[in-house]
């Protein structure tokens, strides 16, 4: 259309008529004049806003794709694709939940021992130089780190610190063959060393060889001077078999760790000590005996069982 004066009198028209309609609509409320329009407006242009909004909203478009596909093996195929796409949400909650857990059960063991810890997240495992059992974690100098810093999680000990970047550190597990650690025994504080042995249990040295010692008996760090590498009181393990005594100065006794060291993934390293030696108290409660049930058998005769001589 041209811009002529006809124009412009028919713009200034359609806008007085549209805004005599409101006014009307408005005054009008449930009796207004224009509703039956409005509803035949409803149904013409309803699917259609309908359509729009499922095409920008995900969630939307993807419960009509459920409910208004053509054929059943459509809609099989929307809900198999809904409840995959569930399942791996679930599975990242199901690790955020773990994650939850392993470090309240490292700020727990942190604080009953007095640790100030700096923690991290196991980020790469094995060792660049060989085959030992090593760790590297998210954490390095610009956190704080050192170089012989003990290293722990919520079950217990996990290793020392070797080498530090800037951003990043090297962990030595307790189960690597070179690895070795002073501990002590709960309750009668026999002392021993602890060396790795990779899968294997522990192998403990104690420095007593006639040391009463027993399946069950648990063990912890003894501390190194000046709290490096190892602070005190940290929980190593549980003795799972003793060798017998030969009568030797030492008595070797092997430990299964409290740390499963093939599925570590938030760990604390301790970058200040406790002002004191926390003993036993960073030890984990002990099991509950689980009571044996006792099962009484009673053998009642029967009417046509043959009778004893006393019977007859």
């Amino acid at each position: 259309m041209r811009d002529t004066k006809e124009s412009r009198l028919l713009l200034v028209l359609l806008v007085a008529i549209a805004f005599a309609l409101i006014t009307v609509d408005i005054r009008g409320g449930r009796n207004s004049p224009v509703d039956g329009a409005r509803h035949a407006a409803a149904a013409v242009f309803g699917p259609v806003e309908n359509g729009l909004s499922s095409a920008v909203d995900p969630v939307g478009n993807a419960v009509s794709a459920v409910r208004d596909s053509g054929s059943r093996h459509d809609r099989l195929a929307a809900l198999e694709k809904e409840s995959a796409a569930l399942k791996a949400k679930l599975g990242s909650d199901d690790r955020n939940r773990s994650r939850l857990k392993q470090l309240d059960k490292l700020l727990k063991v942190a604080g009953e021992g007095q640790y100030g810890i700096k923690g991290a997240q196991v980020i790469a495992i094995g060792s660049a130089q060989g085959f030992s059992w090593t760790i590297t974690i998210d954490a390095g100098a610009n956190d704080g780190i050192q170089r012989d810093m003990t290293v722990l999680n919520g079950d217990g000990l996990v290793g020392r610190v070797t080498t530090v970047g800037p951003s990043t550190s090297t962990v030595l597990l307790a189960n690597d063959p070179d690895f070795t650690v002073g501990t002590r025994m709960e309750g009668n504080d026999e002392l021993g060393f602890a060396s790795g042995q990779g899968d294997r249990p522990l192998r403990v040295e104690l420095l007593n060889g006639k040391a009463e010692v027993k399946k069950g008996d648990r063990l912890v760090t003894f501390g190194s001077q000046a709290d490096k590498p190892f602070v005190p009181g940290v929980p190593v393990g549980v003795v799972s078999r003793v060798d017998p005594s030969g009568g030797g100065l030492t008595r070797t006794l092997y430990v299964t760790p409290y740390v499963g060291f093939t599925k570590l993934d938030i760990v604390g390293v301790v970058v200040q000590a406790p002002k004191k030696d926390p003993r036993d108290t960073v030890l984990p409660a002990r099991p509950k005996p689980v009571p044996t049930p006792t099962v009484t058998v009673t053998v009642t005769p029967s009417a046509d069982a043959p009778a004893t001589e006393e019977q007859q």
